[in-house]
């Protein structure tokens, strides 16, 4: 699903002329990046969204989405918001940051962010070191790189392969909880998560129940890139 910023853009879009108005954006905020308007009505109408119409496994973002979809994350593994909803499983981040507020910081990223996830990276991009700091509050990032600026990238071969390898990974995981799932509810088989190698288990959150009751509906995520 892709749902949309439910405030009007301000200023002048980058993107008039490439796409017919109106423009719409999550939040606004100050130039140093460290007070933010809005920002709140947009985590509660986002956390509506997201549990009324999911469950969702992930999120896929870019700029203020992909920075929004991170705090979200972590603010999940914190129990602040979406304590209802299943823990999400991945995150494709294009362009993103880390918030500022250090209040906001203290939460969000107190611990590495479990989810899998990857970065994609622009060498033009204004936006380059912010997210090669935001890669860093997940565990294990995957970190795609490209020649380009603050863009959807187009890529190459060899990142193509990286992004074919990253997505295998998470559906191997995703056909292995779905087959452990099977087992428990027709009783062929009783998992002991705890006894369970490293190895063997899902690599996502490497809790196999968090999988197994996460698997509702096949693989779905929610784009909260900026319209």
């Amino acid at each position: 699903v892709f749902p949309d910023g439910i405030f009007p853009a301000g200023g002048k879009s980058d993107i008039e002329g490439i796409f017919p108005p109106p423009y719409f954006e999550w939040f606004q905020f100050d130039k140093d990046f460290t007070e933010y308007t809005n920002l709140e009505e947009c985590i509660s109408y986002l956390c509506e969204y997201i549990t009324s119409k999911g469950p969702f496994d992930g999120f896929l973002g870019f700029s203020q989405g992909a920075t929004l979809s991170a705090l979200l994350l972590g603010y999940q593994a914190q129990g602040k918001v979406l304590k209802e909803h299943p823990p999400m499983k991945l995150f494709v981040s294009v362009s993103g940051s880390k918030f500022r507020d250090p209040r906001i910081c203290e939460v969000a990223y107190k611990d590495p962010i479990k989810v899998k996830s990857v970065h994609f990276i622009g060498a033009k991009d204004w936006l380059k070191l912010p997210s090669e700091e935001l890669a860093t509050a997940f565990d294990s990032p995957l970190i795609i790189r490209h020649p380009q600026g603050h863009t959807v990238p187009r890529l190459d071969e060899a990142a193509t392969e990286q992004l074919r390898s990253w997505t295998a990974e998470i559906v191997k995981c995703n056909n292995y909880a779905v087959e452990k799932k099977h087992e428990l509810e027709n009783g062929e088989a009783k998992v002991e998560i705890e006894e369970k190698k490293p190895e063997e288990a899902c690599k996502i959150h490497n809790h196999e129940k968090s999988a197994i009751n996460t698997i509702n509906k096949e693989l779905e995520v929610v784009d909260a890139a900026q319209a």
